[in-house]
């Protein structure tokens, strides 16, 4: 059953202001964090999305570490690092929680699911009693999988549902058939009880019905339907036109 506005897992974040003593330096000065007030986050989807550089990553990433994920994604059991390089502004988030709590949590991250992969190896073979990690991704080495294969490992072994999802920029590795089967993935999980805050560059991805689509811009953050997105516009001009498009591209 779908999660409500009654039963979601995270509600709203907001910025503890009072805390902040400069602007001048990251991740404050990024005029989203800056201008950030309160987010209010959908019970099932909820997507945050713009141009690079807006900070998207880096807002995904403080809610992330604010809720106890490690910054370089995982379970809120994994606790590892290969390089310490994320913000301090978790410290800054107020996170207003619901009065349910997801029985799965995970928290995703593109370019840092090789190192999870390698800290899955590294547990499994350490000597213990409990049961493989491996296992809860299907069985196979994550490293002798293709990227694309490994992220979708991810997604339809390890999702178990009743869960608490952050994905960031889930369709790095996954061709437009993938995506499209993780859209379906996505209505499974939600169906059975999951929400999810998912940073993507997708359109086929922040597709799923009715949906909370967040756009990031310089001049702060704004909910916006699929085909007003940035994203959605700029494809669909391409495919329209492609050679008017490429004309101008190339002049």
């Amino acid at each position: 059953m779908k999660l409500t506005q009654d039963t979601q897992y995270i509600r709203e974040v907001s910025l503890k202001k009072e805390l902040i003593s400069s602007y001048q330096d990251f991740p404050f000065n990024i005029p989203v964090i800056e201008n950030l007030s309160e987010l209010k986050l959908h019970p099932n989807v909820t997507y945050i999305i713009g141009e690079n550089g807006m900070g998207k990553s880096t807002l995904l990433e403080g809610i992330a570490i604010a809720l106890g994920f490690n910054p370089e994604d995982g379970t809120l059991n994994f606790n590892f690092s290969s390089y310490n390089s994320h913000s301090n502004l978790d410290q800054y988030l107020r996170i207003v929680k619901g009065v349910n709590k997801a029985k799965d949590n995970f928290f995703f991250r593109a370019e840092t699911f090789y190192n999870v992969a390698t800290n899955i190896e590294d547990l499994d073979n350490e000597p213990s009693s409990g049961a493989s990690v491996t296992d809860s991704f299907g069985g196979k080495s994550l490293h002798e999988q293709s990227h694309g294969e490994s992220f979708f490992a991810a997604f339809t072994e390890r999702f178990q549902g009743n869960g608490l999802y952050i994905l960031d920029e889930p369709e790095a590795a996954l061709s437009p058939l993938r995506q499209l089967s993780m859209l379906s993935r996505i209505n499974e999980l939600c169906n059975q009880g999951s929400q999810f805050v998912i940073s993507t560059h997708s359109p086929i991805i922040m597709a799923y019905p009715n949906a909370l689509i967040i756009q990031l811009t310089e001049e702060g953050m704004a909910e916006v339907s699929l085909e007003d997105t940035y994203h959605y516009t700029i494809m669909k001009q391409f495919f329209e036109d492609k050679d008017r498009l490429l004309h101008h591209l190339f002049q």
